[in-house]
């Protein structure tokens, strides 16, 4: 069985982030990610602030959790490896469903966005950070 190159095992971490919206299997989340003081994220969704793994993790799980019919491309993926450390830089589109339970509606949706993960690799590659963005049209 051959293993996996750093660029694909990479590729794979940051597919099977969001491949939890389709799955639903919310653990993958805990699994990829480095859980520590090292871990960052930022998106376009409030609260702005730079955020920690604990708040990440909650806020990506509700995230998923309220698209249904979830499907995303990662769109010319450009990485960049150093010894240990990579980034990984891509245009993203997504789709689904946005549920709001409370009231039984939901919102077909599209966003084009774009995206930077770091990766560290300890021993396996982490998402250290994650930086996603809407492009707005």
């Amino acid at each position: 069985m051959n293993a996996l190159s750093d660029r694909e095992e990479i590729i794979k971490t940051i597919e099977l982030f969001f491949e939890t919206g389709k799955t639903k299997d919310l653990g993958i989340l805990k699994e990829i990610q480095l859980d520590g003081s090292s871990f960052s994220s930022f998106s376009d969704i409030p609260p702005y602030d730079l955020k920690d793994y604990k708040t990440s993790i909650a806020l990506e799980e509700l995230r998923f959790v309220s698209i249904s019919d979830y499907d995303y491309e990662i769109i010319n993926p450009k990485i960049s490896i150093f010894s240990d450390t990579s980034i990984v830089a891509f245009e993203l589109l997504q789709k689904g469903m946005l549920v709001d339970n409370k009231a039984f509606t939901g919102e077909h949706i599209t966003i084009k966005g774009r995206g930077t993960f770091i990766l560290w690799k300890k021993p396996t590659w982490k998402i250290v950070h994650i930086h996603l963005s809407k492009i707005n049209n």
